[in-house]
This record gives C-alpha cells, sequence and structure tokens, in this order.
C-alpha cells in the first residue's frame, strides 16, 4: 500500500494523531516513503488499545491477543520495522480445542487447503456426524456464496439459514465470533463474521495459522515503529495530547498539550492523519464542518473485553500453549480461552491468562471475584485441583475494546472533503471487524492515499 518514494511526498511533513497500531502503520509508511512524520500520543505508552502494562514486576498485555497467517499487512510491517514474525509469533494451526472428554477436538493438519479442513472435520473428536455434517455444509454453502452476504443479518440468523447444531453453534460457532467480533451472535454482523471465516477457514492453509506473539503487544510492534519512524528523521512525542486541529493558508495547525511539548505547543503541517479512537476523533473533527463524519464516529457502541492473569509455580503448564473453555455466567464460568503464557515466553512460566470477550457481565462484578470464579473453573475444567488457588491474580478489562459489530454497521471512510486530512483507525471502512489487522491495513491505506495525492499534486 505505501507508494514510491517521491520529492512531493518527501517534502511534506505530517502530523499522525494517536500511536496506536493504525497510527504507527500510517508513520511507518509516511517515514519510509521519505516524508518529515511527527507522532503524537497522548499517553505515556504506545499502541492505544493493544498496548504494554507494568504488572507485578513485568511487562504483560493489557489484553491476549490473537493474529492469523492471512493478517498480510501486519506482517509486512512487523518485517519493515525489523521484527521477524517467525520469531515473534508462534504459529499453530487452526483449531478449537477443548480440553476434557466432554468438549471438542478440532485442529487442521498442515496440508494444502482445502484439505486441512476436510482433514480436520473427519478427525474432529466430540462431534456428533450430524455435527460434522452440518460444518461441512456451512462451509460449502460459505464457500459457494463467495462468503458474502448481499443483506447483512445477525450471525445467529445466520447459523438458523445454514441449519448448525446446537453443539457445533455452542463450541465452534459463537466462540469464534466472540474471539472474532468481540460481539455476541445475536447481535454479530454476519457478513463480517463471514469475511473473518473467509481468512480462517476458506483460507490457504498459512493463511488459515493461529498466530500468537511471544513479545508484549509493545515491543511487537508499536516500539519498533517509533525506533523506524526515529531512524527516518521522525519524530515521536508520547505524552502530548493534541487538543485541536484547524486548516490555515493550506496547512494544518496542530495544537498540543503535554510535557513532551513542554505545555502548550502549536506546528503546522502539511497533512494530518487523526488515528484515535473515535470519541476523539469526532472531539478533532468538530467545527470543520464533517457533520457526517462525526455522526458515524459518534453513533459507535462499544464492547469490553476482560482478561484476567493468574500466576501459578513456574512449573505449572498446560498441555496446549491455548485452549478454549465452555462458558456459563449463569454457573460462575466467564472463562472463553486460556493461554499458557509460559510457553510463549520462558519469563513467564506458571502465567495463564484468561480471556473473556464481549464481557459487559463480567466486568461489572469485583475484581477479586471475577479472578476466583476464573481459577476455579480452570481447576474444575482441567481436574487440577491447584488452579483454584493462583499466587496471585490481575484482572484488566479494556472497556471500549472494539466497536460493536452489528449488521449494517455505517464506517467512515479513510478520505474526507478537506485537503490534508486522513482518518484512521480499525473502525473505517473494511470486511474486518476491530483487529490489529484491521487497524494496520487502514493506516497503511491512509498512508497510501495521502502519498498519493501528494504524487498527483
Amino acid at each position: 500500500m505505501c507508494a514510491a518514494k517521491s520529492e512531493p511526498a518527501a517534502q511534506q511533513s505530517v502530523a499522525v494523531i494517536g500511536a496506536g497500531w493504525a497510527g504507527c502503520a500510517a508513520a511507518v509508511e509516511l517515514a519510509a516513503a521519505g516524508a518529515k512524520v511527527t507522532l503524537f500520543e497522548a499517553s505515556r505508552s504506545l499502541g492505544g488499545r493493544a498496548r504494554a502494562v507494568e504488572l507485578h514486576g513485568r511487562t504483560l498485555d493489557n489484553g491476549q491477543h490473537i493474529m492469523l497467517g492471512a493478517y498480510r499487512e501486519t506482517l509486512r510491517l512487523l518485517r519493515k520495522v525489523g521484527i521477524a514474525p517467525r520469531d515473534a509469533l508462534l504459529a499453530l494451526p487452526l483449531q478449537m480445542r477443548y480440553p476434557g472428554e466432554t468438549g471438542m477436538d478440532f485442529i487442521a493438519p498442515r496440508l494444502p487447503a482445502p484439505w486441512h479442513l476436510a482433514a480436520a472435520l473427519l478427525r474432529a473428536k466430540g462431534l456428533a456426524g450430524a455435527d460434522k455434517m452440518a460444518l461441512a455444509r456451512f462451509s460449502t454453502t460459505a464457500r459457494w456464496m463467495g462468503w458474502q452476504l448481499h443483506t447483512d443479518c445477525s450471525v445467529d440468523e445466520l447459523l438458523v439459514r445454514f441449519d448448525q447444531t446446537p453443539r457445533l453453534i455452542q463450541l465452534m460457532w459463537r466462540p469464534l465470533c466472540l474471539a472474532a467480533l468481540n460481539t455476541p451472535t445475536e447481535r454479530a454482523s454476519a457478513r463480517v463474521f463471514l469475511a473473518v471465516l473467509r481468512d480462517s477457514l476458506g483460507a490457504r492453509r498459512a493463511a488459515s495459522d493461529m498466530l500468537l506473539p511471544r513479545l508484549d503487544l509493545g515491543a511487537l510492534f508499536p516500539q519498533a515503529a517509533a525506533d523506524f519512524v526515529t531512524r527516518h528523521g521522525g519524530a515521536v512525542r508520547s505524552g502530548a495530547k493534541v487538543s485541536a486541529i484547524a486548516p490555515v493558508n493550506g496547512r494544518w495547525q496542530v495544537n498540543a498539550t503535554g510535557l513532551a511539548v513542554g505545555g502548550d505547543w502549536h506546528a503546522y503541517f502539511d497533512a494530518v492523519v487523526v488515528a484515535t479512537p473515535p470519541p476523539a476523533a469526532s472531539a478533532l473533527l468538530q467545527g470543520l464542518g464533517l457533520d457526517g463524519v462525526t455522526a458515524q464516529l459518534d453513533a459507535f457502541s462499544y464492547e469490553p473485553i476482560t482478561t484476567c492473569y493468574l500466576q501459578y509455580p513456574a512449573a505449572t503448564r498446560l498441555a496446549l500453549p491455548f485452549c478454549a473453555l465452555v462458558d456459563d455466567p449463569a454457573l460462575g464460568r466467564w472463562g472463553q480461552f486460556v493461554f499458557d503464557r509460559g510457553q510463549l515466553d520462558s519469563a513467564q512460566d506458571g502465567l495463564l491468562a484468561v480471556v473473556v470477550s464481549a464481557a459487559q457481565e463480567a466486568a461489572a462484578l469485583p475484581q477479586a471475584g471475577l479472578a476466583a470464579a476464573v481459577a476455579w473453573q480452570l481447576a474444575e475444567t482441567f481436574g487440577r485441583p491447584e488452579l483454584a488457588t493462583p499466587e496471585w491474580s490481575q484482572v484488566i478489562t479494556e472497556k471500549r475494546a472494539t466497536f460493536a459489530c452489528t449488521p449494517g454497521l455505517a464506517r467512515p471512510a479513510n478520505t474526507l472533503p478537506l485537503p490534508g486530512l486522513l482518518l484512521a483507525g480499525d473502525y473505517t471502512a473494511s470486511d474486518y471487524p476491530a483487529t490489529l489487522e484491521s487497524a494496520v491495513r487502514s493506516g497503511a491505506q491512509a498512508a497510501g492515499l495521502l502519498l498519493g495525492a501528494a504524487v498527483a499534486q
């Protein structure tokens, strides 16, 4: 998506507001093309809603993430900033594996597509013949449809239309929808869900791989991106909150406050990429005659994600790096996936991370009570009583982790009707939900549009 370096691009000064994954992607592409980039971030840490935090003397993530081999833009930019995906990510074949005899064990072997999916279906344990037939029917029909819907509907409606069995919905479709869209199936967009399945169940084998970060999210991309920008003559201003932007004589005035800019500060740029979350973006665009765009930004609703970290003795290990859990909030079973962090980073031996997506109910509980319930769920699920008593626990809830990915949701474009002003973020128009890949794609797309406009001039 990055345009070739040109004199007009090299002469541009660009402010990128927001150092989440979208802003970092835009800044890298612009800096690589020769633009003079200043990357602003109100927080002291980079990464936005996918960042590193300090907990109990360790650098951990504010939430556990899974990536896909289909995340081509993310993988490309990791390489561009000097991060080797082979070393930074643990690649696992597409799978949905539950512990115990009553769950499901679905894992795709490393065969060419679509044989990997066919073999996974034949070998799957814990599914009856009717479940396997339903999964085969879903895959065949969706492939015939090109993984597209002309009229959007909820995922629940799609599953009824495709005649899916209750067990398959419980063990496959519902947890996949929660993990990918962070929106319950009764409210989630079937069109977006199919786009995710296209790049997992329906993709070539390598594209369907699940990728687990070995590095903390800050080290995985944002910090490397910031270093790349500074090496290419740009500047990174963390702890600098941009309070206003305004067009002035064909350029853009950017006002900021914070220690990183010495208090109240302003400067002029040829272009601005607004890569903040929707509420902050809407505030910056007020008064610029962009009422239609700000209305879209203000219309988003949000879903939280909760991650519960549980530290056990260093020798504590699970049989797999991660596995699915059967959740049942009515019985105090909140966890949907558990990750053995020690299998990703030896410095985190004994640390388990349990994820609760679409976590409104879980997030409303006292943290100590939720952690105790999750520990009990692990002890019961794995038949290991010692998991009920971790050495310490920490619950982290990202209250606005993603937008609610509902049917027919209107999402703003990167381009805005003012010269030199663009939007970037996982919430911009895309067939993907709010993921790291959609954020990176949006940032790279915004940079490409800006550089293309510069070349045209």
